[in-house]
């Protein structure tokens, strides 16, 4: 199982001051961290996409090259790029030049995005939220295909066979598909062939078994390779020595990004209890000691049937900087080897 970690780039209140974190000092805590992740071991590093006050992601291929320049076996992705306001000649571009940057590191996760923000940014109808997918997917899997497309649709000019380059490293640029809870997209994942990666905030693992599974049988139905098929997790999680100490410093960050979340859309405020909930042996947050996070992981794999990612979104702890280096390290040194070899027995 790879193992590695999701970054928002999220730039977290001061508790005491409110003051936002300096946009600059945060960008370069981000670049150190996937230093680290690549120095300790870690399999992977993925960079979200967001286009808010709050977040310095809005341009995750350039931060994954800056990452490149500075790694050597991590391999680099999105997590995920939100293809439905994107155009998706570009976004193959960017990660193109990213392969070769990286010398064939990198992948793309694309989804819809759980946020909206950039749909009237880039001048798109909400009410064309699964049309614009669909459709941009296509296109993007006949780019990977081949340089000299020709294809026609609706939200984009159409392509003539002009050429679309550079062409990446890997003679098969990794396209990930990031899903929430809808039945249809993990259905679309298996039909298309495409890696699924799974994104469980909430709730607990065994409750997406049989969503799992429905991209499994689709998959068996299209007569995919069965070797090819993976499935990924995307989950909140957090490493200390301790259990405590992993809550304590993965809480504040957690409870500013979930009750700023619910004002914005009508939830109710997060609670220390929900939060204890969620880091017990039933809940999806994989916070804790390493023996804690590692039995966590393994519980996940078991639940949904096996799992050949796992990855963490730790920037709700981005405040607490040693406490994330070490959360880092002890991911790399502890957790994984654990991990793996359950994985060999």
């Amino acid at each position: 199982m790879e193992i590695g970690i999701d970054s928002f780039a999220m730039l977290l209140r001061d508790p005491t001051t409110g003051n936002l974190q300096s946009a600059i000092d945060r960008m370069e805590s981000v670049l150190a961290e996937v230093e680290l992740a690549d120095q300790v071991g870690l399999d992977v590093f993925g960079m979200g996409e967001h286009h808010r006050e709050n977040a310095l992601d809005s341009a995750p291929a350039v931060i994954l090259a800056a990452a490149a320049a500075r790694t050597k076996t991590i391999r680099l992705t999105s997590a995920v790029a939100v293809l439905s306001a994107a155009d998706p000649v570009r976004l193959f571009q960017e990660f193109a030049t990213l392969d070769l940057i990286s010398r064939g590191r990198a992948e793309i996760v694309v989804g819809r995005g759980s946020s909206v923000d950039a749909y009237p940014l880039f001048g798109f109808d909400l009410r064309d939220y699964d049309s614009l997918f669909l459709e941009k997917l296509e296109l993007l899997l006949k780019i990977r295909e081949r340089p000299d497309v020709k294809w026609e649709g609706r939200f984009r000019p159409a392509l003539n066979g002009e050429g679309v380059f550079p062409r990446p490293h890997q003679n098969i640029l990794p396209i990930w598909l990031g899903v929430g809870g809808t039945p249809e997209s993990f259905v679309r994942a298996g039909t298309l062939g495409l890696p699924l990666m799974v994104a469980i905030i909430g709730g607990s693992f065994e409750r997406f078994r049989p969503l799992v599974d429905l991209y499994r049988g689709a998959w068996d139905a299209a007569g995919h390779p069965p070797e090819n098929k993976k499935v990924g997790v995307h989950a909140l999680g957090f490493v200390a020595e301790t259990d405590e100490g992993a809550k304590s410093a993965f809480f504040p960050g957690w409870f500013q990004m979930f009750t700023d979340a619910g004002k914005e859309r009508g939830w109710a405020p997060p609670t220390r209890t929900q939060f204890e909930q969620m880091c017990g042996p039933q809940g999806a947050f994989a916070v804790g000691s390493p023996t804690t996070v590692a039995a966590k992981i393994l519980q996940a794999a078991e639940a949904l049937g096996g799992v050949s990612r796992f990855t963490f979104q730790m920037s709700t702890a981005a405040l607490e900087s040693e406490a994330m280096r070490r959360s880092i390290e002890l991911l790399g040194t502890d957790v994984a080897p654990l991990v793996r070899k359950h994985d060999r027995r």
